[in-house]
């Protein structure tokens, strides 16, 4: 599963591409810091899956998600925020994520959350067979 990573702080990023180092099947194929490179790069690199950030420079994470959904509308979108109010929750949804969690208490979910994506991507694959 190709997953690319976009949050504004070099740290986030680094963390949760160690924390995706632990998933067997995973592999991170780019980063960005903010929304308009993030829009481009997904656009170049077509990953499976995008954890994004909701507050960066140069638009919103929900901005990113729009661009997402209408050039690939199967990408898992996982938002990953400090901003975990509901209006958020419901407008990510909203849009077509498909998960939202609280980047300061759901961090450590990431790495469940895509060994679950590789197992049902693997059964759907051997089903389709």
């Amino acid at each position: 599963m190709r997953v690319f990573i976009t949050d504004d702080s070099k740290l986030v990023v680094e963390r949760m591409t160690d924390l995706l180092k632990d998933v067997s099947g995973v592999e991170v194929v780019g980063q960005s810091g903010n929304a308009l490179e993030a829009i481009l790069s997904i656009q170049e690199t077509n990953p499976d899956a995008v954890i994004l950030d909701l507050q960066m420079p140069g638009g919103s994470g929900l901005d990113v998600l729009k661009a997402i959904r209408q050039g690939h509308p199967l990408v898992q979108v996982l938002i990953c925020t400090n901003y975990p109010y509901q209006q958020y929750r419901d407008e990510c949804m909203a849009a077509g994520a498909n998960y939202f969690l609280d980047k300061s208490a759901e961090f450590d979910k990431i790495p469940t959350i895509f060994r679950q994506l590789i197992r049902s991507s693997s059964k759907r694959h051997h089903a389709a067979q």
